[in-house]
Parts: structure tokens; sequence; C-alpha cells
């Protein structure tokens, strides 16, 4: 079971790209998996992989070596999960990254209730507002909404994530509400950092792209919400974050006649991790908490902004 073990890991190493990587991945440290691999070099009399301060890359024998052992890993997990599929219980440890706000209003209470399900499995969930190619960093799924791929991912949609354009009524007050996106031009705008300044809308006669003056660039949508609601400027907000500001009157929607293209809250995968048990589990959990009726329209909890910010900078109570 050792050489069943010194292999699990190699191939572990060479799916994660590092050492480091592939002692997260297994919950242990480098020099564990340095061991094992020099174990099983040392079994097989060739060396699987070139070591260097910059990179690691298998051998021609490490790439034989990989197909086949790829094979053989597969068919004793198949054999251990025809004996025993009714009782066995999925054990690893996952990475999972997701946007603040997505993990916070609900992709967190979705994979805790995933982890009670399965407590075999140990959640490792990153809270990062920025597209991540989990190849490069190391984790078993990314979920996110920006449109950004990556080679060797697999881009997994979710549920869109449809946004309007709103500002206050005091800062409406004094400025006319714009008509027609070219009119946002002489606004004030509050962007999310992730998107930018350039805007875009869709029109009868075709799409519509806008650079605004952004008053404020943030992260995090619900700062961006506080910042409309202290009258900073109009905003481009997820809709789902931004109705409990217009049903209590701190915000307006505008532009109503022109649409905002959706963003999709996507899940992206790393191929080489596509099929393992752990993995696809969570994945299928996922998928079915966002469609057919999104988390923000199921009932999922979430958390709730009760009261105006006295700055935009400081973040909400729950």
């Amino acid at each position: 079971m050792d050489t069943l073990t010194n292999i699990r890991t190699f191939l572990v190493v060479v799916r994660s790209g590092s050492f480091s990587a592939a002692a997260r991945s297994l919950d242990t440290v480098p020099s564990v998996v340095s061991k094992r691999i020099q174990q099983l070099e040392h079994e097989l009399k060739a060396s699987l992989l070139v070591r260097s301060t910059r990179k690691m890359d298998l051998t021609e024998t490490g790439r034989r070596y990989y197909a086949r052992f790829t094979t053989i890993i597969n068919d004793v997990d198949d054999a251990f999960e025809d004996v025993g599929s009714s009782s066995r219980r999925l054990e690893e440890r996952l990475r999972i990254k997701c946007p603040t706000t997505l993990a916070i209003q609900y992709y967190g209470h979705v994979l805790t209730d995933f982890q009670r399900a399965h407590p075999g499995v140990r959640l490792e969930l990153q809270l990062m507002d920025r597209s991540v190619n989990p190849i490069e960093e190391s984790y078993d799924m990314a979920i996110g909404a920006l449109p950004t791929s990556y080679a060797n991912v697999d881009d997994i949609p979710l549920c869109p994530m449809p946004r309007i354009a709103v500002a206050s009524p005091a800062y409406l007050a004094k400025n006319d509400a714009p008509q027609h996106p070219r009119d946002l031009a002489r606004h004030d705008c509050v962007s999310f950092l992730a998107t930018g300044s350039r805007w875009q809308f869709l029109a009868t006669k075709g799409p519509i792209s806008i650079d605004v003056n952004s008053r404020i660039l943030v992260n995090d949508s619900h700062v961006l919400m506080n910042a409309v609601e202290n009258d900073l400027g109009i905003a481009i907000v997820a809709k789902q974050i931004a109705m409990p500001s217009i049903e209590r009157g701190l915000a307006i929607q505008v532009l109503t006649e022109f649409s905002i293209p959706d963003l999709w809250i996507k899940a992206l995968v790393p191929r080489s991790r596509r099929g393992n048990a752990a993995v696809e589990t969570v994945l299928a959990w996922i998928k079915r908490a966002s469609s057919p009726v999104p988390p923000w329209e199921s009932g999922a909890p979430q958390v709730v902004r009760t009261q105006k910010m006295t700055t935009p900078f400081e973040t909400a109570s729950p």
C-alpha cells in the first residue's frame, strides 16, 4: 500500500505543479511529499521529475509512468467503489475560492451544508474578489462571475446574475437623471473594480460602451451599494444586492430602457480534477443550489443591511 500512496502522491504533484501545492492538497508537508517521490523513484530505478528553483517538469520516463499510473489508480478506485460504494464516504481536502459577497450571502451556507452532509471532506474556502486561475493557485474549484477563462480549466455555468444601474434619491435631486448611457459622462459614478470604468449597455440598435468618471472604484458590492446610498453617484450593481435598498427608498433604478449584460456565476474546475469523486460531488451540490432557481430567489440565507452607513467605507452590520 506504500507504493500506491507514493503513486497517488506523484499524480497529485504533477497535477498541482509543485511539492508545496501537493502537500496542501494531501494535508501533509512538502518533506513528506518529497520522500514519497524519492521512494517511488528508487523502486522504479528512474527519475520521474526534474526539479529546479523555478519550476518542475516531468522526465520522459515520468511522462510515460504518469499515463500508466493514472490508469492504475483509476482502476483501483473503481474496484473499491464497486465493493463498498454504499457505505464508503468521501475523504478529501478541497480548496475553493469564492467572491466575498457571494460567499457571505449564499455559497458559504451552501458549502457549510455540504460539509455537514459529507464530514469526511475538509473544505478550505478562500474569499477573494478577483479572477483566479485555479491551476496556478492550487484550487480545486474557483467560483466567480467574471468572463475570464483559463487553459485546461472547465467553465461550468451556474446561474445568470442580472445587473441594474442605480442612484440615490438625493443624488438625483441634485443631478438630472440620465436618459441615455452617454449622459453618464457628466455624472459621478461608482464602479466595481473588476469590471472597471467602461460600462456596457444593450439598446435596440446594438451594444453601447461608455467610459464613465469613476469617483470610487471598489471590489465589494456592499461597499458599492453603500456609496450609492451615501449620494456619491451612479453604480451598476447586481440586482439582488440593489433591491433591498430600492425597496427601502434608499436607491432608484435609472436607465431602465437600457439593459445591462448579465454576468454569469460559474465554477472553474481544473480538468485534471474532473472525475474526482469529492470535486464532482461538491460541484453537483453547488449546481443544485444555483439552478434552475438562483440562490437569491430560492430563500437561501443571506445577509441584509439594516441601516444606511455613515461613510462609504465602513462595513455594514449584519
